[in-house]
This record gives structure tokens, sequence and C-alpha cells, in this order.
């Protein structure tokens, strides 16, 4: 499995993040993970590109993780790609009715399905995936995309956005690669989101190959040294900064 952070930034922007988005590959396999603002733009850079991924799967409706979808299913249209599967939580369909009653001229452009999950186990894109509530101000989904290994040990997990907690630790745990939201250094208080020393708190005693940060707003910029510190203070293990095009094998 090959994950390519298309966008690490949040919803204040930055020149150098753009919102969230992942793309997930395996072998002849393609899913697109969140599509926020300027994540079209960075699948386009791709050897994939927008041509060639057909379903996306949202972890929430934020604006900073659904502004491209429109212009991605409008890209696929004038590419010739007449298919655009969309699954997410509860609300995916009112998202997607919603946007396509303000621009109505891409109504049945393309073949449009929308599927909605809720935490479970599932396929979607030729991928197993495993998902679980977070802690966030709207309905949010983490996902555990299965890697084949026995054990679950080349599994990678995705916080979406979401506080730091036990829970979301346990469905991370033995997982090879972990990419979780660390919003702000510790100073800022927040909620719905986690501080470095909150994450750290969190992961104390788990198994993770790796864990990524991610969702970064500028407030952590000049700020990583310190952030990686604080996490450090309760969780032992390899932690990093995600930042866009960065690709990683699973």
């Amino acid at each position: 499995m090959r994950v390519t952070f298309l966008g690490t930034g949040s919803a204040m922007p930055s020149p150098d993040r753009a919102q969230t988005g992942l793309l997930v590959e395996s072998g002849d396999r393609s899913l697109l993970v969140d599509c926020g603002s300027g994540v079209l733009s960075r699948l386009a850079g791709t050897e994939t590109g927008y041509e060639g991924v057909g379903t996306v799967l949202l972890t929430h409706h934020h604006l900073d993780h659904v502004s491209d979808l429109l212009p991605l299913l409008k890209a696929r249209w004038l590419a010739g790609e007449m298919h655009l599967e969309v699954v997410g939580p509860v609300g995916t369909k009112r998202h997607l009715d919603g946007l396509l009653d303000v621009y109505d001229y891409m109504q049945n452009r393309v073949d449009l399905q929308v599927r909605e999950v809720a935490a479970g186990s599932f396929s979607v894109g030729g991928f197993d995936v495993e998902a679980t509530e977070t802690r966030h101000s709207v309905n949010c989904l983490a996902y555990r995309f299965a890697g084949g290994d026995e054990g679950g040990g080349g599994d990678f997990v995705f916080s979406g956005d979401s506080e730091a907690f036990e829970g979301l630790a346990n469905f991370a745990d033995g997982a090879a690669v972990l990419a979780h939201d660390c919003s702000f250094p510790d100073e800022v208080d927040v909620s719905n989101h986690p501080t470095p020393s909150q994450l750290g708190a969190a992961l104390a005693g788990r198994d993770i190959g790796r864990v990524y940060l991610t969702h970064l707003y500028p407030h952590t910029e000049g700020r990583h040294e310190e952030m990686l510190e604080s996490v450090a203070r309760g969780y032992d293990g390899d932690v990093r900064f995600a930042r866009d095009g960065l690709r990683i094998d699973i």
C-alpha cells in the first residue's frame, strides 16, 4: 500500500499546505480520502491523476475536507470519466444533493453513486476498511485500511479530525502508520482537535510503526521541534510531520 499526502493543512490557508486529502493506492486500486481546497491540483500532479480516482471516501463534511469535491466531479466529466463514487458518514447524500442543487448544470453529467457508512467494517474502492467515530464538532469517522499483513501490522490509519482520546489510540494500535490530526501547539486552547501533549498522552503505550502529524494550522509553523518534544513526553514512538507530496510505502 502507498499513501500520498496531497494536503496536510487546515481551514486557514497556508502557501505550502493544501487542505486535507490523501491518496491511498495498492496495485491497480486508488482511493481519495477527503478532498479539501487545493487537493484536486495536488492530485493532478500525481501519476494517478484525477482521471484515475473513481472513488472518494470522506471523513466528514467540513469545508476544508470537501471543497474540491464538486470540482473533482467536473474535472472527471471534462476528461471523459463518466463515473464517481462518494462514500462518507451520514449526511453525505444530503451534502452532494445540496451542491448539485446550486450547480444544477452538473446534474447527471456523470454516474454519481453516493453511499453512507457508519462505524464498523466495509469495503470501498477495493480496500477493506474499518471505521470508528471520532470526537469532533460534527459527525466524523476515522478509518483503518487493511494492509494484508496478519495481525494488522501493515495497516494504515487516518484519524480524520478529532481530539486525541483512548478509543482512537486503541483503534490505531498495531498499525504500521497512523496519520493523526495535530492542529495546534500546546498553548492554544482548543477543542475538537489535539495539541501535541494531548496526543502524546493518548498514544502512550501503543505500538504503532510511525505517526505522522497532519491537519496543521499556520500556528504550527516554526514550532515543529518543540511539538515533537511535547509528543515524546507521553509517547516514545517514531513521530514525524507530514508534508504535501510525501509518499510512504507500507
